[in-house]
C-alpha cells in the first residue's frame, strides 16, 4: 500500500474561485427543504427542534470536516467516491459514485417538477411541461458552456437566498426586541403550549429524522474544488466558513420561528417564513417566499446539474461508466456527462407526473437516506486515508492543507452517531421504508459491481481467437 496517495490530473477547467465555491457550498445546503420543511420539524419536536437542528448541524460539520480534509489534500471530481476506492477499494468507489449519481438525478426531477407548479400557478396558461423544459434547457445550457458560467449563475442565486435569509433573521430579531409590533408572539410563554420540549426526548429524536438531511448539498463544494483555480486553499477557505454559516443561518431562522409561532399552530407552520413575514407586515410576504423558493429550487437543480455529471465524469474516468461519459469539450465540460444527467432529469420528470404514487414512491424512498451511506463510507475512508495523507505531505516537507478534529476519536464517534441515526430509523416507520429502500438500491449497485467484475475478468483471461 502506498503512503502517497496521488490522482491522475483531470482534463477539466479550473475556472472557479473561492467565492464560487463558497456560495454554492451555502445556496446547495439553503434550499428549499429549509423554506418548506422547517415546519414539519417544529411540528414533531416543539421549541426543541431547535437541539434536533444542533445535533444534526454538529454531526454535518464533522463529516463535512473530514470530507474536506480529502478534498483539499486529493482534490477529484468525484470527490468521496474517489477518496472511498482509494481507501477501501474500487467497490467503495463505484458504490458511491453510482448511489449519488441516481440520488441526484432523483432529487433534479423533484426539482424542477416544484418550478414547474410554482409557474404554472402564476401563469396559468404556460403548461407544466413548458415551463419544465424552459429550466432543463437553461441550466443545462449553462452547464455546457464553461464551468466559471456556471460558478458565476450559482454565485448570484446562492446570494439572493443567502439575502433573503439574512433579511428574514433582521426582521425575526426586530420583532423579538418589539422595535416591530406584533400580536400573537409565544415568546417566554412556552409553558402555555407544552414548554421547551412539549415531546420530550422521543419528540427531539422524532425532530432529527426529520432535519437531519436537510442539510444535504454542502458536498458539492468538494467535488467542485477539482475545477478551482487553487483548488486546496479554495476547499478549505469555502469550508471553514460555510459550515458555520450554514449553521447560523438554519438555527437562526428556526430560533426565530419557534419564538414568535406556537408550534401546534399547524396552519402558521404551513409556510412559517411567510407566517412571520406577515407578522411584520409584509402583505406581499407569501408572493416573495414563492420566488424565493423558485430561486432556491433552480439554484440547487444548476448545482446538481453540475454534481452528477461531475460524478459520472469521474466514473467514466476510472472505468466505472461508459467512456463516452468522459469526453470533454473545448471549453474543458464533460459534455457527455452534463448531456446524460439532463435526459436522465428529464426521465425524473415525467416520473414524477406519470408515477407519483407507485414508482416514484419507491425510487425517492431509495434516496431518503442515500447521504447516510455517503456519510458513513466518507468517515471510514478518513481513518484509513488520513495516515497516508500525513505521510504523503511529511515527504513533501510541508503540513496538510486541513485537519479533521480529533483523529481518530471523533471519526469514530461520529460513526457511532450515525449508527445511533440508523437504529432511531428504525423505529419510525416512515423512515425504515427509507432505509430498506436505500439498503435495496445499495444491494442492487453491489450487485451490478459484482457481475460487472466477473464479466470483465472473465474477458481478460479468455484466450484470443484464433
Amino acid at each position: 500500500m502506498t503512503t502517497s496517495p496521488e490522482l491522475p490530473a483531470e482534463p477539466l477547467a479550473h475556472g472557479l474561485r473561492t467565492r464560487h465555491l463558497t456560495m454554492m457550498g451555502l445556496g446547495s445546503a439553503i434550499g428549499a427543504g429549509l423554506f418548506l420543511g422547517s415546519g414539519v420539524g417544529i411540528a414533531t419536536a416543539g421549541p426543541a427542534v431547535l437541539v434536533s437542528y444542533a445535533i444534526a448541524g454538529a454531526l454535518v460539520v464533522l463529516v463535512m470536516r473530514m470530507l474536506a480534509e480529502m478534498a483539499a489534500a486529493l482534490p477529484a471530481s468525484g470527490s468521496f467516491s474517489v477518496y472511498a476506492e482509494t481507501a477501501l477499494g474500487r467497490w467503495a468507489g463505484f458504490l458511491l459514485g453510482w448511489v449519488y449519481w441516481f440520488m441526484l438525478i432523483m432529487v433534479l426531477g423533484v426539482e424542477v417538477t416544484g418550478v414547474a407548479e410554482i409557474v404554472h400557478g402564476w401563469w396559468p396558461a404556460v403548461p407544466q411541461w413548458a415551463a419544465a423544459a424552459v429550466v432543463v434547457a437553461v441550466f443545462g445550457a449553462v452547464n455546457l458552456v464553461g464551468v466559471r458560467h456556471f460558478g458565476e449563475a450559482e454565485f448570484w442565486f446562492a446570494l439572493i437566498k443567502v439575502a433573503a435569509i439574512v433579511g428574514f433573521l433582521v426582521v425575526g430579531v426586530l420583532i423579538v426586541v418589539e422595535v416591530i409590533p406584533v400580536s400573537g408572539s409565544v415568546l417566554g410563554d412556552w409553558a402555555a403550549h407544552g414548554g421547551f420540549a412539549p415531546a420530550g426526548w422521543a419528540g427531539i429524536a422524532a425532530g432529527l429524522l426529520t432535519v437531519v438531511f436537510a442539510f444535504g448539498g454542502i458536498e458539492i463544494v468538494t467535488i467542485a474544488a477539482a475545477e478551482a483555480r487553487d483548488p486546496a486553499t479554495a476547499v478549505v477557505s469555502a469550508t471553514r466558513t460555510i459550515l458555520w454559516r450554514i449553521l447560523a443561518f438554519y438555527i437562526g431562522s428556526v430560533a426565530i420561528m419557534v419564538a414568535l409561532i406556537p408550534w401546534d399552530d399547524a396552519g402558521s407552520l404551513t409556510s412559517p417564513f411567510v407566517t412571520v413575514l406577515e407578522m411584520a407586515g409584509f402583505d406581499g410576504a407569501a408572493r416573495l417566499m414563492e420566488v424565493v423558493v423558485v430561486i432556491a429550487l433552480l439554484s440547487a437543480f444548476n448545482a446538481n446539474i453540475y454534481g452528477t455529471s461531475r460524478m459520472l465524469f469521474s466514473l467514466a474516468e476510472r472505468r466505472d461508466a461508459p467512456a463516452a461519459a468522459a469526453q470533454v469539450s473545448g471549453r474543458d465540460v464533460p459534455w457527455v456527462a452534463v448531456c446524460v444527467s439532463v435526459a436522465f432529469g428529464v426521465v425524473a420528470v415525467l416520473l414524477n407526473w406519470l408515477l407519483p404514487e407507485t414508482l416514484l414512491a419507491v425510487l425517492l424512498n431509495a434516496v431518503g437516506s442515500a447521504l447516510l451511506v455517503v456519510w458513513v463510507l466518507v468517515a471510514v475512508s478518513q481513518l484509513v486515508l488520513r495516515p497516508r495523507l500525513e505521510a504523503a505531505a511529511r515527504e513533501r516537507g510541508e503540513p496538510m492543507a486541513l485537519r479533521a478534529w480529533g483523529y481518530p476519536w471523533l471519526t469514530w464517534a461520529t460513526l457511532v452517531a450515525l449508527a445511533a441515526l440508523v437504529v432511531l430509523m428504525l423505529s419510525d416507520d416512515a423512515a425504515r421504508a427509507q432505509l430498506t429502500a436505500t439498503a435495496g438500491l445499495v444491494l442492487f449497485v453491489l450487485a451490478v459491481y459484482a457481475v460487472r467484475t466477473r464479466v470483465l475478468r472473465r474477458r481478460a483471461t479468455a484466450p484470443a481467437p484464433g
